[in-house]
């Protein structure tokens, strides 16, 4: 909650800073001059709840909506010596990182992956594939599994939700003042009221030109925090076995991509460029792992 409220109050804090900014710049009064009539004030907390709400919803309905869409079967009793393992290794290891202990599922996939999500660290879900149980060895899937609870603990699927959110935002705005002003200019400043369709047009393509440009910032955060969870992992389970783990995975061919957000530890990209690559690649990653001290 901490680190919810410390966000807002920040993206708070940007946008007062932004709005101060383009009133000394002038901008308020250029738009005035194009007969555009924007409270950049009012588009600025406009565009925050649009932004925010999508991801703050996203992120409450993640644990349900990755049971739903993952068909993830929660261990409540484990009914067998596997469940229990995994049930005994999640509740060490989130002690360990000092969280409460998460829900722990399985979900049927043939290839080997796992995934966190939740609303906070102590309301969250540890998952992991049946291909990753039947695939790597007990320590390489205890790595699994610190990599996990290490993204739980360091509050990355919040960070994540909250940093897309600021993201759509800006988005939104700076998409709304480039159709506005592209709309008078198109229609040679006259006195009509309202907007015409070059409005919608332009604002639309600008979301999304400016939305591709996003995703990169997102997708680099993203790279970091694998980074990041890999060292944990090694915290909790021991370097050797994360490192084991992330060789198992290279071990791995046609590697099947979790949907959005449930893709924490899977292999993205292939040949996607790196930039929009939401993991680094195994290769850097095992490095990375090699080189700490």
């Amino acid at each position: 909650m901490m680190r919810i409220l410390l966000f807002i109050a920040t993206n708070i804090a940007v946008m007062i800073v932004i709005s101060i900014l383009f009133n000394l710049l002038g901008l308020g009064n250029y738009l005035n001059a194009q007969g555009t009539g924007i409270d950049l004030k009012a588009l600025l907390m406009m565009s925050a709840v649009i932004g925010m709400s999508g991801s703050v919803i996203s992120l409450a309905m993640s644990k349900t909506m990755a049971k739903s869409s993952m068909g993830v079967m929660v261990i409540e009793q484990p009914q067998n010596q596997t469940e229990k393992w995994l049930y005994d290794i999640v509740a060490r290891q989130s002690q360990q990182a000092g969280i409460d202990m998460p829900e722990v599922g399985i979900f049927q996939a043939g290839m080997p992956n796992a995934f966190a999500t939740g609303m906070s660290r102590d309301s969250s879900l540890v998952a992991v594939s049946t291909g990753l149980l039947q695939s790597m060895t007990p320590d390489e899937v205890e790595a699994v599994v610190g990599h996990e609870i290490s993204h739980v603990a360091n509050g990355d699927m919040v960070t994540m939700a909250l940093m897309q959110g600021v993201l759509n935002t800006f988005v939104y705005f700076f998409a709304t003042i480039i159709g506005h002003v592209v709309d008078r200019a198109l229609s040679g400043n006259d006195e009509r009221s309202g907007v015409g369709m070059g409005y919608y047009i332009v604002q639309m393509i600008a979301q999304i030109a400016l939305g591709f440009l996003a995703s990169i910032l997102v997708c680099w955060f993203s790279r970091r925090r694998e980074f990041r969870a890999d060292a944990g992992g090694a915290n909790l389970a021991g370097r050797q076995k994360m490192i084991g783990a992330l060789r198992a995975l290279q071990r791995s061919h046609d590697e099947q991509e979790l949907p959005g957000q449930f893709a924490a530890f899977g292999i993205n990209g292939g040949g996607v460029q790196k930039l929009f690559m939401t993991h680094p690649p195994l290769e850097e990653r095992i490095a990375a792992l090699q080189n700490t001290r």
